[in-house]
């Protein structure tokens, strides 16, 4: 059940590498995470993500789902691109047009 939310955890750490606070601002992920100021900041899609991540581990201690289990395991959706932005296998102008495409879309 432990790799449950791999896929979630992945989506979170990269929508946290494209968003302004680590691409502009130059911050480490964690300290945008972490710091208030700079939480305000993170897009809502990034906001969004980490929630789903918080629910899926809250879900594997969650009594009630340790028969049915926690969700399907990890599809591998976002290793690439994982392994691209920790790598540093990446174009940040690019990574930035995309989040802003995925942020106007859920504003939408």
């Amino acid at each position: 059940m432990g790799a449950s939310c791999k896929d979630q955890k992945k989506a979170v750490a990269i929508c946290l590498q494209r968003s302004p606070c680590v691409m502009i601002q130059r911050h480490k992920p964690q300290q945008c995470v972490d710091d208030p100021d700079l939480r305000k900041e993170l897009p809502e899609l990034c906001i969004a993500q980490m929630k789903a991540f918080l629910d899926c581990k809250s879900g594997m201690v969650d009594m009630s789902k340790r028969m049915r289990g926690n969700a399907p395991l990890s599809t591998g959706k976002y290793d690439q691109q994982y392994e691209n932005l920790c790598s540093g296998n990446f174009d940040p102008r690019e990574e930035m047009k995309k989040l802003e495409i995925l942020d106007s879309e859920r504003k939408d």
